[in-house]
C-alpha cells in the first residue's frame, strides 16, 4: 500500500537556516538516489495560519511517496538525509499517510494512488491541496489569503494546518488535519472566504495546475510545537 510522508523541521539558529537553504539544492541528489523514494518535493513554508506570501525561514518540509509503510519508516529512521535534518533541526514531526482519494496533477503527474482499505491507525482525515498559480492572477489570489487564513485559524475543528510551497508565490501547498470529512467540507465549501475563493478560482481560472488529495492517517513520529498534532484528533474522537 502506497505511503506518503510529510516531514516538517524547525531550524532556530542562523547557521542552521543557512544550512537548510543549501539543502534545497544538495538534498535533491540524495532523494533521487534514495531507495524506495518515488515522487518527492522539498518545500519552504509561509508564516501565519495556512500560508502567506511572507516566507518562514525557520520551517522546511520534505514530502515523499513510498511503495509501502515499512519502507517509509525504515528510510525515515535510517537514511543519512533524514538523520542530518533531524540533527540540525530543533524540532521535527513526520506524519505517515495512505491516499484515500486524489484528483488533479502535480508537475504533470498524479503522484498518489488511492486505496479504499480500512487502514487508518488514527481517527481523522488529512487533506493536501497544491496549486500552480497563473502569474497574471497572483494579485487576486493573494488578496483572498488573509481572510481564508483567519477563518481556518479560528475553526475549532482543524487540528493542524500549515502552508508550504516549492516556489514562493507561484506554487502553493496546504496541509491540514480534520476530525472528519464533514468538518472539512463545511470550511471548504461554506459561504465564507474559502468558499468564495473557490468559486473565483473556477470562474476566473486562477490556476495553471491543481491537485486535491485526502489521506488516511497511519501515524506520526516526533513533535510540533512541543506535541504530536495527532493527539488533538484522538481527543476529538474520544
Amino acid at each position: 500500500m502506497q505511503t506518503v510522508t510529510l516531514s516538517l523541521f524547525r531550524f532556530d539558529t542562523a547557521l542552521a537556516r543557512l544550512w537548510v537553504l543549501g539543502q534545497m539544492a544538495t538534498a535533491r541528489l540524495a532523494l533521487r538516489r534514495m531507495q524506495g523514494a518515488g515522487f518527492w518535493k522539498l518545500c519552504g513554508s509561509g508564516t501565519g495560519e495556512g500560508f502567506t506570501p511572507k516566507p518562514n525561514w525557520g520551517v522546511w518540509a520534505i514530502l515523499v511517496v513510498w511503495p509501502d509503510e515499512a519502507t517509509a519508516r525504515r528510510q525515515l529512521n535510517d537514511a543519512a538525509l533524514f538523520r542530518r535534518w533531524r540533527a540540525k533541526s530543533t524540532e521535527g514531526w513526520t506524519v505517515f499517510l495512505a491516499p484515500q482519494s486524489a484528483r488533479g496533477l502535480w508537475a504533470g503527474v498524479q503522484p498518489f494512488t488511492a486505496t479504499d482499505a480500512a487502514c487508518a491507525a488514527t481517527p481523522g482525515l488529512a487533506v493536501l491541496t497544491r496549486a500552480s498559480l497563473r502569474p497574471a492572477k497572483l494579485a487576486r489570489f493573494w488578496a483572498r489569503v488573509p481572510g481564508i487564513s483567519a477563518v481556518i485559524g479560528a475553526d475549532p475543528h482543524v487540528a493542524f494546518k500549515i502552508g508550504i510551497g516549492e516556489l514562493p508565490l507561484l506554487h502553493q501547498i496546504t496541509f491540514s488535519l480534520w476530525p472528519d470529512a464533514a468538518c472539512m467540507a463545511r470550511f471548504a465549501r461554506g459561504d465564507g472566504p474559502h468558499g468564495r475563493a473557490i468559486k473565483a478560482v473556477r470562474a476566473e481560472g486562477w490556476f495553471r495546475e491543481e491537485l486535491y488529495a485526502r489521506f488516511h492517517i497511519l501515524g506520526a513520529t516526533g513533535t510540533w510545537a512541543g506535541a504530536d498534532p495527532l493527539l488533538l484528533l484522538k481527543k476529538d474522537a474520544a
